[in-house]
């Protein structure tokens, strides 16, 4: 799978409310979620962000609560992937159940800027900035995660058996 977008840069720990704040929990409409997406983070961010882009977090992104809603709302505000320093557990593993591709690359976060475009290669393990000759590495994602992906996550996965 390749990914190219925007990055929207984050810092480190940035917590499920964060992504999703509790206040808009009474609903699991995702169409309502995504419009709610990173706005304690960046009251802005699904207004300026546009289908495709993708976020980049610092160290622990997703921690806090183990809500699936945090994936929920950031893969139906169009953000493509997610690429931090690190994941919280819950969120690494509700991430894909919910069909959301997210990576981890140390090196990347500190070396681009939030704005810049990125190419993801999920199935070479590699991320590229645009216009820059250096390349990152990422564990790229099994055959059989990546169907998962395609399928949606988990459940639609399983549906389709």
């Amino acid at each position: 799978m390749i990914f190219r977008g925007k990055v929207w840069k984050f810092g480190d720990n940035v917590d499920t409310d964060a992504i999703i704040p509790a206040r808009y929990l009474t609903t699991s409409d995702p169409r309502e979620l995504a419009l709610h997406c990173m706005e304690d983070a960046d009251p802005n961010f699904v207004a300026r962000m546009k289908t495709g882009d993708i976020i980049l977090g610092g160290e622990n992104f997703g921690c806090g609560s183990s809500r699936e809603h945090a994936p929920i709302a950031i893969k139906a505000a169009g953000v493509s992937c997610v690429v931090a320093k690190s994941f919280a557990r819950i969120f690494y593993r509700n991430s894909f159940n919910m069909g959301l591709p997210i990576f981890e690359s140390v090196e990347l976060v500190d070396a681009i800027k939030d704005g810049e475009e990125i190419t993801v290669d999920s199935s070479r393990g590699t991320i590229a900035i645009a216009g820059s000759t250096k390349t990152f590495t990422i564990n790229p994602i099994p055959p059989f995660m990546e169907k998962l992906i395609a399928d949606g996550g988990l459940m639609k996965h399983i549906s389709r058996k």
